[in-house]
């Protein structure tokens, strides 16, 4: 079978998705389709497919879960939103007159973000932005995105790249997920295949798909608290706080070393 493209997977499903729910957008939706649900596509590396529908990216704050509130309310100064995607998270908070920038890979994600008002937005990595003058009170890493980190090893890189921009006392908020409750086969076995290639238990090989493009292959990491421990113990972080009300799902604050 052929191989997808690889494309911007997040940037095509989030610009038909804001489309689908406003009736205007970026673009009209591609090929003039008539509208529809518009799922992501999860593909993991040992075979298992996840499909979900991503008009939650674009949800306000009555649609958003407590925890997301409850984020909010540990923001202060200025603010780096890392994963903005479409700017759920980064436009409450510019409309609650905060200092705010979304940072994000993805052009059509960015696109729609500043579509939705956000003003100031960062078309980068965090590695290549990292050598950029701004600086910053909070790190947001909203939506799971604590992910981001990847693997022990890529979270060393990653979490470095956030202390260059950081302001004394900058603090990362970010909403994790620890793996280790289920008891189904799949993921369970999972975890074990992983431990047993040197990998932590929860650590993600995936790629998403959007009609008939793809993402490249890329880790993304579930951990838990005791483990993102372990993974700060060799930065510039230490984690002060961890709300687990709503678990699986957990917020991790972490704060800058002095």
């Amino acid at each position: 079978m052929e191989e997808p493209p690889i494309g911007d997977v997040f940037g095509e499903m989030i610009r038909d998705a804001f489309a689908v729910r406003t009736g205007v957008g970026p673009r009209p939706l591609a090929g003039g389709r008539v509208p529809r649900p518009v799922i992501e596509v999860i593909e993991r590396d040992d075979g298992l497919i996840n499909g979900a529908p991503a008009d939650h990216y674009l949800d306000e704050p009555g649609e958003w879960e407590e925890q997301d509130h409850r984020a909010l309310r540990l923001c202060r100064g200025h603010v780096l939103d890392i994963g903005v995607g479409a700017g759920r998270i980064a436009v409450e908070l510019q409309r609650r007159g905060m200092a705010v920038t979304g940072l994000d890979t993805s052009a059509g994600a960015i696109a729609v973000a500043r579509e939705r008002g956000l003003r100031d937005t960062v078309l980068n990595t965090v590695d290549a932005y990292a050598s950029a003058s701004a600086r910053y009170d909070t790190f947001l890493l909203l939506g799971n995105n604590l992910g981001l980190l990847e693997n022990a090893e890529r979270a060393l890189v990653f979490l470095a790249a956030l202390a260059r921009l950081a302001n004394p006392g900058a603090r990362i908020i970010a909403q994790g997920t620890d793996p280790y409750g289920t008891t189904d086969p799949v993921h369970v076995g999972y975890h074990q295949r992983n431990r047993e290639r040197g990998r932590l238990g929860g650590q993600l090989r995936l790629r998403l798909r959007y009609r008939r493009l793809a993402t490249a292959w890329f880790d993304y990491l579930n951990c838990s608290v005791a483990e993102l421990d372990a993974v700060l113990a060799g930065t510039r972080w230490r984690l002060t706080a961890i709300d687990e009300a709503d678990r699986p799902y957990y917020l991790a604050v972490m704060e800058l070393r002095e």
